[in-house]
């Protein structure tokens, strides 16, 4: 076989063209499956659905009473029961859209579909999320809250310093 044939130019193109599909297909896999910061992630308003420990940390500042203290529990434990469970319906959702774009032929329509539903499932946890910031925000006084917003401005301001100071570790992935 001469040279020529055996590297022609149209099976390279074909070549490079699938591996960009591919590459294309993985990285967009990649960026569905990323974990969701959401507004707790580092810190936000529902910083207090996570440890237990920051929680009661959260609470000994705002100088909650002991009945305020039980009352947020049981809605923070209620909430992060109900947000557990739209995680796992997220991530099998991720999991079907990765079963669409790693299958043979991608099915444009499956795709779409299955962003619409990661649409409707993320408006609802960010429902339930926004539910439980008022409903505990009910159990706080006015005073406890503003202090709230103080500690969470403070709280902004050094992750800002941070982000300053550590310019590479806080870009975004690209």
């Amino acid at each position: 076989m001469t040279r020529s044939k055996l590297f022609s130019a149209r099976p390279l193109r074909v070549v490079a063209a699938a591996l960009v599909v591919a590459v294309a297909g993985g990285l967009a896999v990649n960026a569905i499956a990323q974990p969701h910061r959401g507004p707790g992630g580092y810190g936000g308003p529902m910083m207090m659905m996570g440890n237990p420990h920051h929680l009661e940390s959260l609470l000994k500042t705002l100088h909650a009473t002991d009945a305020q203290r039980a009352q947020i529990t049981s809605i923070l434990a209620a909430a992060r029961t109900d947000l557990r469970a739209q995680h796992e319906a997220g991530r099998a959702l991720q999991q079907k859209m990765m079963d669409v774009f790693t299958a043979p032929n991608v099915d444009a329509g499956a795709a779409e579909s299955l962003r619409e539903q990661m649409l409707t499932q993320h408006d609802q946890a960010s429902r339930r999320m926004l539910q439980t910031m008022l409903d505990v925000s009910n159990v706080l006084t006015p005073e406890q809250r503003q202090q709230f917003g103080q500690m969470m401005a403070e709280r902004r301001a050094k992750m800002e310093q941070w982000r300053a100071a550590h310019p590479r570790a806080a870009a975004p992935v690209k």
